[in-house]
């Protein structure tokens, strides 16, 4: 059975919402060694519609040249959840994609149990509530950055279930950003 893996950057004020503020902090190649190493382990992309339709363009013409994560998010399944796009909408806009219709948990237990590897999801805030509420994710990785936005979408928002989290590992980069990785219990 699969395991799906959150990815997120995030301010230390929860912040999550267009990561474009994080460009200031660059990318250390530290930090993009341990990406890399999650995407390595992810066999398939699990997405919500509004993430889809922003890494779609923006991923669907890169290259290996361009980013070295374009052939993981070019060449890996992905799946979105969605009740207004359509599988033929999905797969005509990036290849290897399709829609698993709206929300549905047993639709997202049925895709767990078809993969044997990790189900990779970055952004999707909607659906990483979603799937928390309903005991589905089994780690989330945060990736803090040292900046307090003070407006914006929080990954984590008020009125949700309380739920236990277990440090599984953390890492400092030099950039100032602290890599959180969770295991939920």
């Amino acid at each position: 059975m699969g395991k799906i893996a959150v990815h997120e950057f995030i301010a230390l004020d929860g912040v999550f919402e267009d990561p474009s503020w994080t460009v200031q902090f660059g990318f250390d190649k530290a930090m993009a060694d341990d990406i890399g190493a999650l995407t390595d382990a992810s066999e398939a992309i699990l997405l919500g519609r509004r993430t889809f339709e922003m890494f779609a363009p923006a991923w669907s013409t890169r290259t290996a040249e361009d980013d070295p994560g374009a052939p993981f998010f070019n060449d890996t399944d992905k799946f979105v959840v969605s009740s207004t796009l359509t599988t033929d909408a999905a797969a005509g806009t990036w290849a290897n994609s399709r829609s698993l219709g709206r929300y549905d948990v047993r639709r997202i237990q049925d895709l767990k149990n078809s993969i044997d590897g990790t189900i990779y999801i970055s952004g999707s805030g909607t659906l990483v509530r979603a799937l928390a509420a309903d005991g589905l994710l089994d780690s989330l990785h945060l990736y803090v950055y040292p900046v307090i936005r003070g407006t914006g979408v929080k990954l984590l928002q008020d009125g949700m279930s309380s739920t236990t989290l277990r440090l599984a590992d953390s890492r400092t980069y030099d950039n100032g950003v602290v890599h959180l990785h969770y295991g939920l219990t």
